[in-house]
């Protein structure tokens, strides 16, 4: 598509938007009575205004039935991480008894990896990205420390593109470590770039080199489609409070794939147990069927509720739809910046291929620092500081507008003039 600095184009684009009565189903943040620009979905999304229904349904049930809410409310809490099967199934490409809703982020890779690593003599070693999040590296570290080996045995991949990884270097260090990699735990989308890994063919790298491979999801799911189950990946976990908007350490939920499910490998947890029989109380553990025998404890209901609001807005727009228009609205923001006086002043760090990002782009931009984030809040624009000074800007296809990314260059471009 060929694009245009004029305003107008902007909005002409916004009118023929098929997405665009979405955003009315979310609460936009206020400055000076006016929306601001909120260009941060991808550190915390934005409130569904269906959410306070969900939630206080459950509020309601709980003051009125008490502990018989278990069984006999609105939506009974004793199956409640069963609704949120459908929605999460279609955006991870899996099927229900493979995805289920439960902890969060931390603890499901604590979970999944205590599972999942499995280190023998030689072949004992984890891979995980340069500057990973401190989640993956923290968990990961973790791992190796309970069972005895050094830091050593944690492998950071270099970037081989300035900031990025091409998937070729990924696959090359693979098959070169085969012999002492035991897991290999990646990002779907690097949160720091807003690189978007190639999942199918890092798999399949990884299983021909004998080694189980992971993905923290939380930058990629309700992001970019996924697939994987068909990808054959061994497990995955995410958090639900970015492109899932499902509020500040919303409930997070995990993916093990159909193949796994009958080893009998998780740590157990009393709500794992088959509902028929999980009040006996007898500890004779009964697995429940496919990944719910790996839920530990009962869910936030709460929490859940939020997060089943958001994922019922998600099912209708499609991630197919909102995959379109954000390669559209993140190309738009990319063609502006590389039209305007900021391209003597920033970097674009994000790859350039659309297929190589989701809804970001990293820009590093000379002489930022946290100030520059304040200066822009106070603007109206709302987004978020990375040291070493990247400032990360996510144009979310469910509630921004093509107008939002012209105001928020034009802005940039004015508050840089001046800093």
């Amino acid at each position: 598509m060929t694009f245009s600095t004029d305003f107008t184009f902007a909005q002409s684009l916004d009118k023929d938007d098929p997405l665009a009565h979405f955003r009315s189903k979310f609460h936009i943040p206020q400055k000076n009575g006016q929306d601001v620009i909120y260009l941060c979905g991808n550190s915390l999304g934005l409130q569904p205004k269906s959410t306070r229904t969900y939630v206080e349904q459950e509020l309601d049930d709980w003051a009125s039935l008490g502990v018989e809410g278990h069984f006999h409310g609105e939506r009974p809490w004793v199956s409640y991480h069963q609704l949120s099967k459908k929605g999460l199934s279609e955006l991870l490409g899996v099927s229900t008894s493979e995805v289920v809703t439960m902890g969060s982020l931390t603890e499901n890779l604590h979970l999944l990896l205590n599972a999942f690593y499995k280190p023998v003599s030689g072949k004992n070693k984890i891979l995980i990205e340069k500057m990973a999040f401190p989640s993956d590296h923290y968990a990961v570290s973790s791992q190796l420390q309970m069972h005895g080996f050094g830091r050593n045995h944690l492998i950071e991949l270099q970037p081989d593109q300035d900031y990025n990884f091409s998937t070729s270097h990924i696959v090359d260090t693979i098959d070169h470590l085969k012999d002492e990699l035991s897991l290999i735990l990646l990002p779907g989308i690097q949160y720091f770039t807003g690189q978007s890994f190639d999942i199918q063919t890092i798999t399949a790298a990884a299983h021909e080199a004998g080694v189980v491979v992971g993905f923290d999801l939380a930058h990629a799911i309700g992001n970019v489609p996924l697939k994987l189950h068909d990808h054959q990946v061994d497990f995955a976990t995410w958090c639900s409070y970015k492109y899932l908007n499902s509020g500040p350490g919303g409930i997070s939920g995990i993916f093990v794939h159909e193949k796994h499910l009958q080893n009998d490998q998780q740590l157990k947890g009393w709500w794992g147990h088959h509902p028929e029989s999980r009040f006996k109380m007898d500890n004779q553990w009964t697995p429940s069927e496919g990944i719910d025998a790996w839920q530990l404890s009962n869910p936030n209901i709460l929490s859940a509720a939020a997060n089943l609001a958001s994922l019922e807005i998600m099912q209708e727009a499609g991630i197919l739809n909102l995959r379109a228009k954000s390669v559209k609205l993140t190309g738009y923001l990319e063609f502006l910046l590389n039209t305007s006086e900021l391209r003597e002043k920033i970097q674009i760090i994000t790859p350039g291929n659309p297929d190589e990002r989701g809804a970001q782009l990293s820009l590093m931009v000379a002489n930022a620092n946290p100030e520059l984030i304040k200066n822009l809040s106070e603007k109206g624009v709302v987004l978020d500081y990375r040291e070493p000074k990247v400032v990360r800007v996510a144009p979310v296809p469910l509630y921004n507008t093509f107008s939002d990314v012209w105001n928020f260059v034009n802005i940039l471009t004015q508050t840089l003039k001046t800093s």
